[in-house]
Formats: C-alpha cells, sequence, structure tokens
C-alpha cells in the first residue's frame, strides 16, 4: 500500500472535509483518507496509481497539490463510529441558523445577514449530501450535489440583483444591533460545529482546535458582518452592509461550484 500526502490550501473547516470525500467516494483503490484541517493537508492511503486521486481533487479548485508518495506498512485504521451523529448535529446546527439569519436578515433590512444565511444554507448542503447521498449509488449522489448547487447559485445571483438595487436606490438603513447580535451567536454556533467534528479526531490535535476555528472562513463571514454593522451605525450608510453582503455571495457562489463539480 501506498500512502499520498496533499496540501489543500483552501480548507479551512469540516465543510470542505466533507467535499472531498464526496469527490473521491467513488474511487474505488482509496482505503483511507486522513485529514489534518489546521494544517490543511490530507493522507490518502491507496492501492498503487494516484493518478484519478490527483485529478480528482485538482477539480474541486481547493488549491490542492500533491507533496509526496511513500509506501506504507499501515492497514489497521480507526474509524469515528459517531460520524454520522455528528453529522446531524452540525446539520441541524448550520440549517437552524439559517433560518435564523434569513428571518432576522429580512425583518432587519441586512443584506449581510442574509448572505451569511445563505453560507450556513450551503454548509447545511454540504453535511446532508454526506448523510444522504455518498452511502447510495454515485449517480444519486450526483443528482443531489448538482441540484444543491444550482439552488445555491440561483439564491446569490437574486442576493446580487438585490446588492445593486439598494446601492442605486435610497433603501431604509439595516438595524445594526440586530446584525451585530445575530452574527456574534452564529459565531459561537460555527464555533462549536468546528468544535463537536474535531473532537472526534484524535486528542492530539485538540490544542490545534482554536487555530482553527480562527482561520475558519465561517468565522471570518461572521466577523465581517459585526463590523460592518458597526459601521453602518457609525457612517450611517447601508454601503458596509452592501459590501459584506456581495463579499459573501461570491463565497456562496464558490461553494456551489465546489459542489456542482461533485456532481459532474
Amino acid at each position: 500500500m501506498e500512502k499520498t500526502i496533499f496540501e489543500i490550501t483552501k480548507m479551512d473547516c469540516p465543510s470542505e472535509e466533507n467535499l472531498i470525500r464526496m469527490k473521491l467516494d467513488s474511487i474505488s483503490n482509496i482505503k483511507h483518507l486522513d485529514f489534518d484541517i489546521p494544517n490543511r493537508k490530507l493522507t490518502v492511503f491507496h492501492d498503487e496509481g494516484i493518478s484519478s486521486i490527483e485529478k480528482s481533487i485538482l477539480e474541486l479548485n481547493l488549491g490542492g497539490r500533491k507533496l509526496q508518495t511513500e509506501k506504507t506498512a499501515q492497514t489497521d485504521f480507526k474509524e469515528n463510529k459517531n460520524q454520522r451523529k455528528l453529522l446531524w448535529t452540525v446539520l441541524f446546527i448550520n440549517f437552524a441558523f439559517f433560518l435564523i439569519e434569513i428571518s432576522t436578515g429580512l425583518l432587519s433590512a441586512s443584506l449581510g445577514l442574509i448572505a451569511d444565511s445563505l453560507d450556513m444554507l450551503a454548509d447545511s448542503f454540504v453535511y446532508g449530501i454526506s448523510l444522504f447521498a455518498v452511502g447510495g449509488t454515485l449517480a444519486r449522489k450526483k443528482r443531489i450535489a448538482r441540484l444543491a448547487g444550482y439552488f445555491q447559485i440561483i439564491l446569490a445571483v437574486i442576493g446580487f440583483v438585490e446588492v445593486l438595487r439598494r446601492f442605486f436606490n435610497v433603501s431604509q438603513l439595516p438595524n445594526f444591533s440586530t446584525m451585530i447580535v445575530v452574527s456574534i451567536f452564529a459565531l459561537i454556533a460555527n464555533g462549536i460545529c468546528l468544535y463537536l467534528l474535531q473532537k472526534s479526531k484524535s486528542k492530539e490535535e485538540a490544542h490545534m482546535k482554536a487555530s482553527m476555528i480562527f482561520t475558519s472562513n465561517d468565522v471570518i463571514i461572521n466577523l465581517g458582518v459585526i463590523i460592518a454593522g458597526v459601521l453602518v451605525n457609525w457612517l450611517h450608510s447601508n454601503k458596509p452592509d452592501l459590501i459584506i453582503g456581495t463579499i459573501v455571495f461570491v463565497l456562496v457562489i464558490q461553494g456551489a461550484f465546489r459542489i456542482l463539480k461533485i456532481g459532474k
């Protein structure tokens, strides 16, 4: 058996891990995947032949590159028996905060919160596809992935149209206090999700949890909405909210295209 180490520069949270797992699900010579999210490394244990594995990783556009391949005598891998339970937990947390942020975003007229809710929905799609499709047929997995990806793109495009409408027309100021409070709770929720998923890995990684949480895209987005809320109040302008909303809509579309790559 061989093991190949990949560097995945854009693998900042378990959502990307699940995308990679789904993409590699159909490759029969893979025996085990070992993810090191804090250091953005993936170790693939496989039989001879790395070309199809490398090609699939590169297709996700997550900044993947092969570092080295070497022989290994390791054959015993510890599988996480609680993985499905954990996936259900983070799916529930992400979808709950999608509902919270989409509703409070609409009530407070904040596109930043609405965009962040779609990012939460995107993560929910990834965990949902993992739960409902990976164990089934490859064709079923691809159909669900395509449906989720196109749905995300449609929502993000609608968001962009609303950004343009608000930019060129006078509209009410978003409620900055709602933006800040809801984003703080979303920040905590993302931290809990990342903690729970990393808790299932080796205990030796515990010292890396904090650094992983604060480098995650989701956490950066939450902080961005909080800063936008402060600027809305300070400048008495909706432009900071529109800017952060635009940035998050771009990230949502990027995530949608990654999901669509699974459906190819």
